[in-house]
This record gives structure tokens, sequence and C-alpha cells, in this order.
């Protein structure tokens, strides 16, 4: 980790001052490859309300000088939107002693800095600090290795989350729609979990 770099981890109602920040960090971010978010400031900002509503929520930022560079949120699967814990129903998991990892979003300058590292350890933590869950979980978007729009070299973070001990977990997906750069309307796009035992 590099001094010029800082990490801030903030929870509950500490997080409001920050969704504008991370908001547009979504925005710029989820534009590349996987995702190719043709991106809306207004939704995003609305979409994060519910981390600041969330009193055991977490947000962890990455600070450069006065800007937020990367940011990584967190909450009880039990406070986020009916979609997220639908497979975890049709699974006849329980879904109240998982905490759920929203994103992790990273401008590529600050990339490889070890960051991403600490973006799990602070939420993990954080998880385990409120004593009451079992499970940590995140999804991440399916696509077709062979999809052209791949870029040349572009390394998936697969192997990263398996050796912090996630596994995929065939057929516990989420389907979320969104507009991808050339759409002209919203289609929906399949996310698959990803586990650890906390």
């Amino acid at each position: 980790m590099q001094d010029d770099i800082r990490i801030r981890r903030l929870s509950g109602s500490g997080i409001a001052p920050w969704l504008d920040a991370v908001a547009r960090l979504r925005v710029a971010v989820f534009r590349d490859w996987p995702y190719l978010y043709e991106g809306d400031f207004g939704y995003e900002r609305d979409y994060l309300r519910a981390y600041a509503e969330s009193a055991d929520s977490v947000f962890v930022l990455a600070i450069a000088g006065d800007e937020v560079v990367g940011a990584s949120t967190g909450l009880p699967l039990a406070d986020d939107t009916p979609e997220f814990r639908q497979p975890f129903v049709e699974a006849g998991r329980p879904f109240e002693d998982v905490f759920y990892f929203g994103e992790s979003v990273l401008l590529p300058a600050w990339r490889g800095r070890g960051i991403g590292h600490r973006f799990f350890d602070e939420r993990e933590a954080h998880a385990r600090a409120l004593g009451r869950f079992a499970w940590t979980a995140f999804c991440a978007v399916d696509r077709d290795p062979d999809d052209p729009r791949r870029p040349a070299g572009h390394r998936g973070n697969e192997a990263f989350w398996a050796r912090r001990g996630y596994v995929r977990q065939p057929g516990m997906t989420v389907r979320l729609a969104w507009r991808e750069i050339g759409e002209a309307v919203a289609s929906e796009k399949p996310l698959t979990f990803w586990l650890r035992r906390l």
C-alpha cells in the first residue's frame, strides 16, 4: 500500500455525505467490460440510498488527496432489495445470516496497489464485528468468455476471488436490467453469487 492513498471505513448514516462520489465512480468504472453500463447518476444515487438507510452498512473508500478514487460497499442482505434475496429463497438457504458486498470500484490508475484486498479485508472485518453473520457474498455478471466485446488481454477477477475463499454458486443467479452502451433500452443480465463462510 502506498502512502498517497488513505483507506477510510464508514457505516450507517456516516455514508450519506459520500453517496455522490460513489455514484460517480460506479458510472465511470461500470462503463468498462464486463458491465458496459450506460450510467445514470440519478439512478445510482437512489440505488445507494439503501446503504445510507441501513444501520449496519459499510462503505470503504480509497481517497487520494481530496478525490475518492475507489469505493467498496456492503450491507446485510436482509436490508437489500428482494431480487438479491430471491436466489437464497429459491435455494432454501437463509439470507438473514448473509452480509452482502455490493461492489468494489477503483479507477484504473490506482489498480495493482493492494487496494482490492483492503476492500475485502475491511468489509469482512465489518461483517465479523457485527457478530450475526455466517456468510459474506457478492454477485458478478456472467459473460460469455468468447464475447467479441471482451478486451484483448482482459484479466477477470475470478482467480482473485477464489484465492480469498469465495466459491461461485451455479444456479444462484439474479437477473438485473441495465442499459448497455449501444442499447436503446435496458435488458436483463444474469449475475451469479459467490459465497464465503465468514
